[in-house]
């Protein structure tokens, strides 16, 4: 049996982990109790003396960290099975490094995740031309996404939850998007110590949007080296193929007999070396999974990872059909993260909740089109554990 967040906290009380010791600020004890209150402090300055603030949050045994810039999440703090407390997310320690050159640590996604084919849609008979910045391709919303935007942020305690609320408006013609587009995001740390992000948003004009996060998880802790001995669990029957340039080719290929199918508990070392051409083309993992339970009205658990080094496990649940993961193919040695070790290819993995990569282009798969007076939602879940 897993054990309980409850005994995993007091063996960190018991062991004397503290905030001191753990490099960081926290919101509430160090066991993180719940009724907490979000703090703030300044992070850094953008280049035209922009401020950003960093938040600290602490309940249930998980500690967060999230930045103005971007919604990133610096830094999520969780105990193993003997409650020693590691950051399981990539990152860095100053905002420069962030601007200059992160692929996406921890950051919100939008207007659009994942890849659109030459930056270009048609929508009610117009085409939109978008910020190209992956090849001939727009990827996570273009040169300027929401990773790269300062977001409004307000801290909140509701009950035994506590959280932030994050504020966006995104003006009509953005990076090439129709459509004056204002969102809300928020991260609520629960009591149980679960990370539940609700994204919301609405338009003044139609236009597309697939909102999603972009976390690096090692459960084994930031800088410890490869995700590869990890276990990943999908549950998803079908993936979305794709070409030279990671676009979907539109099928719904079967995962059966695959190194794609995570529906039973494996190590994403087992296949990545496969000479598979999906795998030649992602130089690894990088693709789109077409969940079995589909879109949903409330969270439905999809996926599990976990580290069996340590102990600790998290479990995925999202209302969104699709989910990419990641395996860290493109770190190559250039970036020093938060603990100062360098990160290298397969250091950490993204498991993106989102709707397919191409939607606007690919008519078979679920619309992704937002119109006046509707509300786009979507929430994920994820749940921590030690054993």
């Amino acid at each position: 049996m897993e054990t309980s967040r409850r005994t995993v906290i007091a063996a960190a009380a018991a062991a004397g982990i503290t905030a001191a010791t753990a490099g960081t600020s926290h919101a509430t004890s160090p066991g993180g109790k719940p009724g907490g209150k979000p703090v703030k402090e300044l992070f850094g300055k953008l280049a035209d003396g922009t401020k950003v603030h960093r938040w600290s949050l602490a309940n249930g045994g998980t500690r967060l960290k999230v930045l103005s810039y971007g919604g990133i999440v610096q830094s999520l703090e969780l105990p193993d099975s003997r409650g020693r407390y590691r950051n399981v997310s990539l990152g860095f320690d100053n905002l420069d490094d962030y601007v200059a050159s992160s692929p996406y640590f921890g950051a919100l996604i939008g207007r659009f995740g994942n890849r659109m084919a030459q930056g270009r849609f048609d929508l009610d008979g117009k085409t939109y031309q978008l910020s190209v910045n992956d090849g001939e391709n727009s990827l996570h919303g273009g040169a300027k996404g929401f990773d790269k935007r300062v977001w409004d942020v307000e801290g909140f305690t509701s009950g035994s939850d506590v959280g932030l609320v994050l504020h966006y408006t995104s003006g009509d013609g953005e990076m090439g998007y129709p459509g004056t587009l204002k969102t809300k995001v928020t991260y609520t740390l629960t009591r149980d110590g679960d990370w539940r992000i609700d994204y919301a948003a609405t338009t003044d004009k139609a236009t597309v949007v697939n909102l999603t996060n972009h976390v690096y998880w090692n459960l084994a802790g930031e800088g410890s080296g490869s995700v590869y001995d990890h276990e990943l669990q999908i549950g998803a029957s079908r993936y979305t193929p794709v070409d030279k340039g990671l676009i979907p080719t539109g099928e719904l290929a079967k995962v059966s007999g695959t190194p794609f199918d995570f529906r039973r508990p494996k190590t994403p070392g087992e296949d990545i070396r496969e000479a598979h051409q999906q795998l030649l083309h992602g130089q690894g993992f990088d693709h789109n999974w077409v969940l079995d339970k589909g879109a949903t009205a409330r969270p439905e658990h999809v996926a599990t990872l976990r580290d069996p080094a340590s102990g600790r496990a998290l479990k995925v649940a999202t209302t969104e059909p699709g989910l990419q993961f990641y395996s860290g193919n493109f770190l190559d040695g250039t970036l020093v993260g938060t603990g100062g070790h360098i990160y290298r290819q397969g250091d950490a993995m993204c498991l993106e909740t989102q709707h397919f990569p191409d939607s606007p282009n690919q008519p078979s798969f679920p619309s992704t089109v937002l119109r006046p007076g509707q509300t786009y939602r979507s929430t994920t879940v994820h749940s921590f554990s030690a054993r």
